[in-house]
């Protein structure tokens, strides 16, 4: 089973978050990772200001090594459809859009996926 996990969950992994190890299966299996272009920009945007420009780099090289998924007419229309529909915004309607056209799972920690099918969704546990 192909796997796409969004911008929080890459975020979280790369920052050793407190559910880093939920992301660690899907991450680590880079023969089934599916990985949007939307993500490769919001993880480098949270990586540069968090970590610096070093880290952001390294993370992006490394989501690099699974199969890259960019926007095209195709995914642009089915995620809108998808936003309109469950009322996510552009970046959450296009990542999953991007996990349903690759037979994918979405796996996340984003609470505006939690109860779509397709999706594995963790709660974000508080430090």
């Amino acid at each position: 089973m192909k796997n796409l996990v969004d911008s929080s969950g890459w975020v979280e992994y790369f920052t050793a978050g407190t559910n880093a190890r939920f992301f660690m299966q899907p991450i680590q299996d880079v023969e089934n990772l599916v990985v949007p272009t939307i993500c490769l920009y919001e993880v480098f945007k949270r990586l540069l200001f968090d970590v610096g420009e070093e880290s952001a780099l390294q993370g992006v090289g490394i989501m690099s090594l699974g199969y890259e998924v960019g926007l095209n007419r195709a995914l642009a229309v089915e995620a809108a459809r998808l936003s309109v529909q469950l009322k996510l915004a552009m970046a959450d309607s296009i990542i999953l859009a991007s996990a349903r056209t690759q037979d994918a799972i979405l796996w996340t920690q984003d609470h505006h996926f939690k109860s779509i099918e397709g999706v594995r969704y963790f709660e974000k546990k508080q430090v």
